[in-house]
């Protein structure tokens, strides 16, 4: 029996799915995976690879039974400004806080969007965000971060 692909970016958004779980069970294999109780470093990136490898096999189920739109352009400036933003959080979240390289991150890719404008609004509810952040991570998870990095403390 051959099953037509009727929608394609149903059909690749599996193929990212399973390639992305495959890669992550791959490597979180390699890590202890205890028990429920007892979560060993593997477990976390094993259950979370199954999830996609599952959402996949779904994804590409749907893609031979619904009917759907092709594949278009690549909208490069959002998918540019989004991993831009990611990738300096990273960089930066050491060097000048987490409060800055929030703001950073989310200015930068609210910049992909051609409807983004920065009203008054907007910033009390990025300064909301930003203070709901350090709240959650830093006072109440513990994370080990800077709020000001080592650029803005002295």
């Amino acid at each position: 029996m051959h099953a037509a692909i009727r929608a394609p970016k149903e059909f690749w958004l599996g193929v990212v799915y399973l390639t992305f779980g495959a890669v992550g069970l791959w490597f979180g294999l390699d890590y202890p995976l205890g028990t429920a109780d007892r979560m060993g470093p593997g477990y976390l990136p094993c259950l979370v690879s199954a999830l996609l490898i599952i959402f996949g096999v779904v994804s590409l189920m749907r893609a031979t039974r619904l009917e759907g739109d092709e594949i278009g352009a690549i909208a490069f400036r959002p998918l540019l400004c989004v991993l831009g933003g990611v990738l300096a959080f990273a960089v930066l979240v050491e060097r000048v806080g987490l409060v800055c390289s929030i703001f950073i991150l989310v200015l930068m890719s609210a910049a992909g969007s051609r409807a983004f404008r920065f009203e008054w609004r907007a910033g009390l509810g990025l300064v909301a965000f930003v203070v709901l952040c350090c709240l959650v991570f830093v006072k109440a998870l513990g994370v080990p971060l800077p709020l000001l990095g080592s650029w803005l403390s002295r």
